[in-house]
């Protein structure tokens, strides 16, 4: 387990900001959920005002747009294993953002423009809105990996293959905004906020694929990913579901969420590989993500 920020080379689509090869359980994972983590706004006003132009330009053709909360990914504090009685630990440092200026932001035409030219990630793109996604490598009893070929109506990727996730979600919680009358208990807000991280992925899972919350067991973070592409930071999970790859392809036509894709793929490694360099590159980073953990139980 280590941090990756200096593993992945520029040529790469996507950049490894923290590698679990060994998995972490819910106990090994925490959050500091904090304003200090929100985005900064960046110093060019013409560049500010381009997230509110943006937004406006996409509302207006297509009015169902809605704002949604989501957790902005800070930065994230490592402590490896350092004595025999000692778990490896991840902390993610969170703070808040919304739907709107990650379209204005990392979605804008401009985004290269919001980076500062830094070697700290976070420093890198404190301007960004750098929402935290989420994506499941879903094991099937069968040892196949579920793989989803994104509908042509989504909003970012149409077609592309990709792992079954979303966002964690900050109104699952309570959070709507920092100064909400509920946020008293931090301690507890935060413990609420890592329980979310495990929770939100088995709820994508659920409603994407329409297999039932209980087939699903043995779920570790594995780390953390950020395509190069507009800076787009998704953790990633492993999971074992107790169902056979047919059981499941019989549930996923009438998953929740299926308008979201258009197909499942039910697959072995070796096909996993070649799919993964046709997902979107945080995707990609939660495949090699997840080669590092199959690797990493080979030499146990």
């Amino acid at each position: 387990m280590e941090n990756a920020e200096t593993a992945e080379t520029e040529t790469k689509p996507y950049k490894l900001l923290l590698s679990c090869p060994s998995g972490l359980s819910p106990s090994q994972v925490s959050v500091v959920f904090d304003e200090l983590y929100d985005r900064v706004p960046h110093p060019d006003i013409n560049l500010e005002r381009s997230i509110s132009e943006i937004w406006d330009q996409r509302v207006q053709k297509n009015p169902s747009l809605y704002n949604g909360t989501k957790f902005r990914y800070g930065h994230h504090m490592w402590h490896g294993e350092s004595g025999a009685n000692q778990e490896s630990h991840a902390c993610l440092h969170l703070g808040l953002t919304d739907y709107r200026t990650f379209v204005g932001t990392n979605l804008n035409p401009l985004w290269e423009k919001f980076l500062v030219s830094s070697e700290d990630d976070a420093i890198r793109c404190q301007h960004s809105s750098s929402p935290l996604g989420n994506g499941a490598i879903v094991e099937t009893s069968d040892k196949n990996i579920l793989v989803l070929q994104r509908s042509h109506n989504v909003g970012e990727f149409p077609g592309h293959f990709v792992f079954p996730g979303g966002h964690p979600e900050p109104q699952e919680i309570g959070i709507v905004s920092h100064d909400h009358k509920d946020l008293t208990d931090f301690k507890l807000l935060n413990k609420k906020a890592s329980q979310e991280m495990f929770d939100s992925i088995v709820r994508e899972v659920v409603e994407e694929i329409g297999v039932p919350s209980d087939s699903l067991y043995e779920q570790v973070f594995i780390g953390i990913s950020r395509r190069e592409l507009n800076v787009r930071p998704a953790a990633f999970f492993f999971m074992k579901c107790s169902l056979s790859s047919k059981e499941i392809q019989q549930l996923y036509s009438t998953a929740q969420d299926s308008f979201e894709s258009t197909q499942l793929y039910t697959v072995p490694m070796i096909e996993l590989e070649n799919m993964a360099s046709k997902m979107p590159g945080c995707h990609e980073g939660g495949f090699a993500l997840y080669k590092l953990m199959v690797e990493a139980g080979k030499n146990v």
